[in-house]
């Protein structure tokens, strides 16, 4: 098992200290989804909730989401995003909305606590947006499927 940088060799949770790691191009993307009934789903494609517009509000969301994530999660960095995009798609097949988030920088640490923020934040929006229509809506499947750069280079999860 990898050593946990977050822990110094105390034991004490620290923030890691980055500025000798060279400035490189990172990416990162994440997905999950929000699994609802058919009708609640209807709903969503017909552009019929009664809150509005919810892929666009809930992709707006997630982009902001990402920009805060170093005020959200206590150790990590805050860096300069240089490009969020969230793709929001409806799927019938679950039923419900499939969420993809991409997040690059320019920077000592890369970018995967961004885009997993950045789908969570999409995922509760959409909850947020169509809980009065469906309480029993499930967030699930959240996870980094593709990272690169930095020393630890690229990771794919299938």
């Amino acid at each position: 098992m990898a050593e946990l940088s977050h822990f110094d060799s105390e034991g004490k949770a620290h923030m890691v200290d980055v500025s000798d790691k060279p400035v490189t191009s990172r990416i990162a993307v994440a997905e999950g989804a929000v699994m609802m009934s058919a009708e609640t789903l209807a709903l969503v494609m017909e552009g019929r909730a009664d809150k509005g517009d919810v892929l666009g509000i809930a992709r707006i969301a997630g982009i902001m989401g990402a920009k805060k994530t170093a005020e959200l999660i206590p150790l990590c960095h805050p860096l300069p995003i240089t490009k969020v995009a969230l793709e929001l798609v409806p799927d019938e097949g679950l039923p419900g909305v499939r969420i993809t988030a991409t997040v690059k920088t320019g920077g000592q640490t890369g970018v995967e606590m961004e885009a997993l923020t950045a789908v969570s934040t999409a995922a509760l929006t959409v909850y947020d947006m169509l809980k009065a229509a469906q309480k029993d809506m499930e967030i699930s499947g959240v996870r980094l499927t593709f990272k690169d750069g930095g020393k630890s280079g690229r990771f794919e999860n299938p």
